[in-house]
């Protein structure tokens, strides 16, 4: 179940060149500058992913500089660690951040390459969200197929936006990967450093000079 909840998110992506923002209507500065951040961030993940003139490596780095500057990775490091956020060591949760950021890198990284496909990613709304964030409703748009809706949940940290989950077809990003990590730690006598040790794995499989055709 959450392999396939993590492609569905993964399928997004096979939209991102082509976001469309609805036309210009009555919406305040927020509103149109949070629309403004998915389009552009889109644009230029997808520019970057099908760049003909860069080896893997300068594409894992580009994709990596663009993902951590559009993500608020302390504050969704939290989200999923949640509860065990706070039995976490400060070590534990520098090493959880830092191994969290390189998985996520690479996996999305290694997929998105070959993701662009015959669908639109059309950004239909924004809105107020809880905490004085603000949510971009948008959906995916495939031939013959049901629109797909992707919520984009942002914050404004130090006056910049940051994403801070994507909510697929109903399915949050944040809580998949808690589900995912909780059971993990609880496997292991509730013990973050099972957790540490897994993505420390998982980190060095990405990294292999295989792991790109071992994604795909």
């Amino acid at each position: 179940m959450l392999r396939r909840r993590f492609l569905l998110l993964l399928s997004v992506v096979g939209a991102l060149a082509w976001a469309v923002p609805v036309p210009a209507r009555a919406a305040d500065a927020t509103d149109q500058s949070a629309k403004q951040f998915v389009a552009d961030l889109t644009h230029n993940v997808i520019g970057v992913m099908t760049a003909k003139d860069m080896s893997e490596t300068q594409r894992i780095d580009r994709f990596r500089s663009l993902f951590i500057g559009s993500v608020d990775l302390p504050v969704v490091g939290k989200l999923v660690l949640a509860r065990y956020w706070r039995v976490a060591t400060p070590d534990q949760r520098q090493e959880f951040l830092k191994l969290f950021s390189d998985m996520l890198v690479l996996t999305w990284s290694h997929r998105f390459k070959d993701a662009a496909g015959e669908v639109t990613l059309h950004i239909t709304d924004s809105k107020p969200d809880v905490d004085n964030g603000v949510r971009v409703d948008s959906e995916i748009l495939r031939p013959n197929q049901d629109p797909v809706p992707v919520i984009w949940r942002l914050r404004r940290p130090e006056g910049k936006l940051r994403v801070i989950d994507l909510v697929v077809a109903g399915t949050s990003m944040v809580l998949t990967y808690r589900s995912e990590y909780a059971s993990v730690i609880t496997e292991h006598g509730g013990q973050v450093g099972a957790l540490l040790d897994a993505l420390r794995k998982k980190v060095a499989q990405l990294s292999a000079p295989t792991a790109a055709a071992a994604a795909n």
